[in-house]
């Protein structure tokens, strides 16, 4: 049965896109938004709270389609391989980059084109409300003593990055768990299976604001102005901090008028006051970047990353 249903999800989300895609070569205007997070993950919201915006600034009428599989490689492989015609594009943040890097996927991020970056996201660490933990250090003295599970989005990506630095930094021997999207690790922090889960705040706001869980530490330069009381990492006497951008990138050869036509739009979104007040509250901080500028962005992440792996030991 599971396979079945898997089967049928696939078929779905193919003939969808095929579906966009036609509609985009005979003028209808539908535009595909791929992400590799389950639904619930940090990109998937941030797409789908964007796209009605989106919609109203472009006039374009968007979609979005969860393409999950190998830590964005099944994504990645997707738009490589479509035309680049403007109907398809990926939403791009840093695991598209760890993915390439730390396997082998049929598709890399350098066989993708930046379009443009939209937005830089802080990454927080958090618990259950109801949790026996009520700070980092306590989460942290747990895992010195020798215990300790905490969780990522990911297993390529910035945020099992954070976790495995802090694990560094901090002392201790906690079990990092990996899932295919922060919506399946929530549940698991709620469920207290996780002590810690590390995310942005965009993807875990209705718990939060419901009352469901503490945030620990934000994993940035600065405190959220939306919650001031919650301390840096590096305040709490961590040296870690994190950058997570959120772009877009489509198959390599974009036209120049679909790349202006996006570059003229962003800017319009970003200034738009219904949607800066989402995004606001969602901590998100705006981060546009046009094309050439987020190509070569892209490009010296990529380096830096590749980089870090090495000297970590990761990859050769």
């Amino acid at each position: 049965m599971r396979g079945q249903i898997r089967l049928v999800a696939v078929v779905i989300a193919v003939a969808s896109l095929t579906a966009c895609a036609r509609a985009n070569d005979s003028g209808g205007g539908v535009v595909a938004l791929v992400t590799h997070s389950s639904p619930g993950g940090g990109s998937d919201v941030f797409l789908r709270e964007m796209v009605p915006h989106l919609t109203r600034v472009m006039g374009s009428t968007f979609v979005v389609e969860n393409i999950q599989g190998g830590s964005g490689a099944k994504a990645m492989a997707t738009i490589a391989k479509a035309k680049p015609n403007g109907s398809l594009f990926y939403a791009t943040t840093p695991t598209f980059i760890y993915t390439s890097l730390l396997s082998r996927p049929a598709a890399r991020y350098s066989d993708l084109e930046p379009l443009v970056n939209l937005f830089f996201d802080p990454e927080v660490l958090y618990t259950a409300a109801d949790s026996r933990f009520t700070s980092l250090q306590d989460v942290l003295n747990h895992a010195r003593s020798g215990g300790g599970k905490w969780g990522a989005a990911n297993p390529a990506s910035l945020e099992r990055q954070v976790m495995e630095q802090l694990k560094q930094k901090a002392g201790g021997t906690p079990a990092i768990t990996t899932f295919e999207g922060g919506g399946d690790m929530l549940l698991n922090v709620l469920n207290h299976t996780l002590d810690m889960g590390v995310g942005e705040l965009q993807e875990i706001r209705p718990q939060l604001d419901a009352g469901h869980l503490r945030l620990l530490a934000v994993v940035g330069e600065a405190r959220l102005p939306q919650f001031p009381e919650v301390a840096t990492v590096r305040e709490q006497g961590i040296d870690l901090a994190v950058r997570k951008f959120r772009g877009l990138a489509g198959p390599k050869g974009l036209p120049a008028d679909v790349i202006a036509r996006w570059e003229a739009a962003i800017p319009k979104l970003l200034d738009d006051p219904a949607y800066r007040e989402l995004y606001t509250a969602n901590s998100l901080q705006p981060g546009f970047m046009p094309h050439d500028e987020y190509v070569a962005f892209m490009a010296a992440f990529g380096k830096e990353t590749e980089a870090f792996l090495q000297n970590a030991g990761v990859i050769e």
